[in-house]
């Protein structure tokens, strides 16, 4: 038979605590080395200070689970227990003094894992190395008990008499440098975060992006215009499809975002799609937006009134009207095109025969001084100017004492009760007579100033392509808003001349 032979393994002991060492370059735990003692830090603000400086943690934040192990401590300033459940102490006064950082490190023995049992080694007399010689002269100890009268007495280690005087203000200085890099981090995240976001904060330093998204001179003029509307926004009425609210959109865009994306899309006449990927919205809060802001500032800007009275025309009449001084208001008719109706009904009402094409028409007039005081609804493209003329809602602000200019075509003389300047032509006549060709030359230069304002409003991008009947619900809305824009996006069309006191804001 063989016999059994009974072995002793030597495990490794583990603790149910989880302390841990807290002098930077030491890992020792409590879980995986229980012939280690964790000691708190004293409560007295001088010896605690001692303690701190020591360990190099200036900044350390001290709670009641900061521990030092019993590797960094003298042995004599150690006090061994009377019993073997005893606790290890330490002695009155005693600094931690031995760390890696100068050379007088002394490791705890770990047992394997599977070692024979053997009696453990005694505690070292002395330390293995000599101290520094930075380090104060021993002293004993009066209450050391027999057994430790010949061990090494403890160093008293001061930092502040040591070889390394600025190594507190070092490390003071590398964390300011580390705050002042966080700071600067931060600024660059801020500054990566702004630009990545599509929104007047953008472009607020480029007037040239300005001019491009907006049709506004510069960043001062529209931030001038907005300080107008800004107070009205407050009472803003957001659509939606069910029904009208009076709070704040459910976007994360505030009301100047708000504003600049529908000016983007007036100016640009963007997919809605494009314009939710750039303000990272979703695609229906971009329609509600433009028909909220639409609906707004067609209201607000229509609130402001836009006619002018005769004395107003009179002071700000430009010299190159001298020969036609009672003229008051200049007439254009404008025509967009619009996408084809599929019903053959409304596509024949909307067909104009002069484009060859489904379009909307309307009608414009202008000061002749520049600024834009008359917008029409539009009409469908089938509609002759004299019947525009008609059902725009002009002819009852005429006066007797009046004049309007208008193009060739505009047969009106008994529409209306004030005399019209209209350039001549042959009618039944075979070539006209050289005043009538003076008149017309002098008639036609100035009614170019009302096909310039015409021209502004097509650069809008959304105007100068084709509608989608989609926006028939509030083409009559955007197209107003484009026109009385006009009058706050830019300078005067008619320079030569001009008199103080312009309408346009500058």
């Amino acid at each position: 038979m063989i016999s059994k032979r009974k072995f002793t393994f030597q495990t490794r002991q583990d603790s149910t605590t989880r302390y841990h060492c807290c002098v930077p370059q030491c890992a020792a735990s409590a879980r995986c080395n229980s012939a280690l003692s964790f000691f708190t830090l004293p409560q007295g603000d001088e010896l605690r200070l001692k303690w701190v400086t020591n360990i190099r943690r200036g900044d350390f934040p001290i709670t009641n689970h900061t521990r030092i192990c019993s590797r960094h401590f003298l042995p004599a300033d150690i006090k061994e227990p009377s019993t073997p459940r005893g606790r290890r102490r330490l002695r009155s006064g005693a600094v931690p003094v031995l760390f890696e950082w100068n050379h007088y490190y002394l490791p705890a023995p770990r047992p394997g894992v599977k070692e024979p049992t053997r009696e453990p080694d005694p505690p070292p007399e002395e330390p293995r190395q000599e101290p520094d010689s930075h380090l104060e002269e021993p002293r004993e100890e009066p209450d050391s008990p027999p057994e430790e009268k010949d061990v090494a007495p403890r160093p008293d280690h001061d930092y502040c008499s040591s070889a390394e005087p600025g190594a507190l203000d070092l490390a003071l200085g590398v964390i300011e440098e580390l705050r002042a890099e966080n700071a600067a981090l931060r600024r660059r995240m801020e500054e990566m975060a702004v630009s990545s976001k599509f929104g007047l904060e953008r472009f607020a330093a480029s007037d040239e992006d300005i001019r491009f998204y907006t049709r506004f001179e510069s960043y001062a003029h529209l931030m001038s215009f907005w300080s107008q509307i800004e107070p009205a926004t407050r009472d803003i009425v957001h659509l939606t499809r069910a029904q009208t609210v009076h709070s704040a959109l459910p976007t994360s865009l505030q009301p100047v975002d708000e504003f600049f994306l529908f000016m983007t899309y007036l100016s640009l006449g963007p997919a809605l799609k494009d314009l939710a990927h750039r303000f990272k919205i979703h695609q229906c809060s971009v329609s509600r937006i433009i028909n909220t802001w639409a609906n707004f500032l067609y209201t607000v800007l229509g609130a402001i009134g836009i006619w002018l009275d005769e004395d107003t025309i009179d002071q700000n009449l430009p010299e190159v009207f001298s020969e036609y001084s009672d003229t008051h208001v200049i007439l254009g008719c404008t025509e967009l095109h619009c996408q084809t109706p599929d019903s053959l009904l409304l596509r024949s009402e909307a067909y104009c025969h002069s484009k060859s094409h489904s379009t909307f028409k309307g009608l414009v007039g202008m000061a002749p001084h520049g600024p834009v005081m008359f917008v029409s609804p539009l009409y469908q493209g089938s509609i002759s100017d004299r019947e525009i003329l008609k059902r725009s809602g002009l002819v009852p602000l005429l006066q007797p004492s009046m004049a309007i200019m208008v193009d060739e075509g505009f047969l009106v003389e008994d529409l209306v009760p004030c005399k019209v300047y209209i350039p001549a032509f042959l009618r039944k006549k075979r070539r006209l007579s050289r005043e009538e060709v003076r008149k017309t030359q002098s008639i036609m230069r100035l009614q170019v100033h009302v096909e310039r304002v015409i021209r502004r409003v097509k650069e809008h991008k959304l105007f100068s392509t084709e509608i989608p009947l989609s926006l028939t619900g509030c083409i009559n809305q955007l197209y107003a808003v484009a026109c009385v824009l006009i009058n706050y996006q830019s300078g005067p069309s008619v320079n030569a001349g001009a008199r103080k006191g312009s309408f346009y804001l500058t």
